[in-house]
């Protein structure tokens, strides 16, 4: 578990890991830019406004996480073995990546 609360560790094998500091960036980011927007009226305050975002970027990293392992999983049940780093690879990856973003409509 990550230092958030109940939010668990966003790692997979051979993909980038966000520590908790970078997400927590990231998150005042995204609050602060909006509050820089004229059209944008906060009804909450602005740190329910960051701890919102992270929540919502939690989500999106740990679905990155399991489109991640679905696209590992169909190269690795392959009927030959299909050496990682190699183009054959990266070209199912990117395949199997983006068909299983299409699947979650994102």
């Amino acid at each position: 578990m990550s230092a958030m609360r109940g939010a668990p560790d966003i790692k997979s094998s051979n993909t980038t890991r966000i520590s908790d500091d970078k997400l927590n960036k990231l998150a005042h980011t995204v609050a602060d830019t909006l509050a820089e927007i004229d059209e944008v009226d906060f009804l909450e305050d602005r740190n329910t406004i960051r701890q919102e975002a992270r929540k919502a970027l939690t989500k999106l990293l740990l679905e990155e996480v399991k489109i991640d392992a679905a696209a590992r999983q169909k190269i690795a049940s392959q009927r030959r073995i299909i050496p990682e780093g190699s183009q054959e690879w990266d070209i199912l990856y990117r395949k199997y990546y983006n068909d299983e973003v299409k699947k979650l409509g994102i």
